[in-house]
Formats: structure tokens, sequence, C-alpha cells
């Protein structure tokens, strides 16, 4: 996968977790978060000089009781895209989640929440060939 990784940690679902990761060359930023009982990805929109944020739009990664036993810790990456417009959640490996800025996209594996009307209007499902596409 081509870009830039620009976090590299280990999480225990289930336990609190906020990993944020504002995109170094544009208003965008992106948040995975635990909160003890569900895993999501949301893409934000910084206003600059204040630094209030704008969720853009939030995508369902895992349910913390589901993978209760599952190999832990989880191994999570955030890797934006080499034009600053794409950002991906990868965890153990697997990619998870793309957010695409430019065309106003969320993408997961579950296609959890349905689209918004704020953000993302079209289909979630995240495939192999728009990973490809993103990254590839």
């Amino acid at each position: 996968m081509r870009g830039y990784l620009l976090v590299e940690k280990q999480i225990v679902p289930g336990e609190d977790t906020f990993v944020e990761s504002p995109s170094s060359e544009n208003n965008f930023a992106v948040v995975f978060e635990d909160d003890a009982t569900t895993g999501y990805f949301y893409a934000l929109e910084l206003t600059p000089g204040t630094g209030e944020q704008r969720i853009l739009d939030a995508l369902h990664i895992y349910n913390a009781e589901e993978i209760a036993d599952e190999d832990k810790p989880f191994h999570l990456k955030i890797i934006w895209s080499r034009d600053w417009l794409k950002c991906a959640l990868i965890i153990n490996a697997h990619c998870h989640a793309i957010f695409d800025f430019e065309n106003q996209g969320g993408y997961n594996l579950n296609e959890f929440p349905p689209p918004n009307t704020i953000w993302t209007k079209s289909d979630r499902k995240l495939t192999n060939a728009l990973v490809n596409t993103v990254f590839g």
C-alpha cells in the first residue's frame, strides 16, 4: 500500500482508545475511537485557526464483544494517500475502511451505518478494487 504511514499502534479492542491523524497538507483529519463497546473511524474537517472540528462521516469498524475471542492486541495503522485526500484504516494487515475526502466517500467492510445526508451519499462497500485504486 503506497502512501504515508502516520500512525502505527497496538490497540486492544474493548479498551478506551482514541487515535487521531490530521493531514499535513489540508484541513482534514481522521480519528479512530474505541469507546470500550464499539470501534468507529471518523472523517473530520478542521477549521483553520480555531481547531474546531466538524464530523463529516463515521464508519463502524467493530463491536468489541463480537471480537472478544480474537488475538489481541490488534496492530492498527492509519495511512494517507500521496495526495493527502484519501485515508485508510488498516487493522492486522487488512484494510477496514477508507475515507475519500476528494469525492466525499466513506467505505467500510460492513457498510454501516448507511450513507448520511452530509457527506457520503452513495454505496459504502469497501472492495479490493477500491483499495487498489486508492493505494495500489
